[in-house]
């Protein structure tokens, strides 16, 4: 999810910065860009991948 996430924050940069949208301090394109930066970084280390049941498949000895 946090994959997806980032994906959409790049994308907006990407508008802002192409477009050349007068925005405030706040909604530049370089913040968005770190946000999704950080984003995806937590989707590469594990965090937000979704609700998963732990173990799967029951093993049987």
């Amino acid at each position: 999810m946090l994959g997806i996430t980032a994906a959409v924050l790049f994308f907006i940069a990407f508008l802002i910065n192409a477009a050349t949208i007068s925005t405030n301090e706040v909604f530049s394109s370089t913040n968005f860009m770190l946000i999704g930066l950080a984003a995806l970084a937590l989707h590469v280390a594990g965090i937000g991948h979704g609700w998963a049941a732990r173990g799967g498949r029951s093993r049987r000895r």
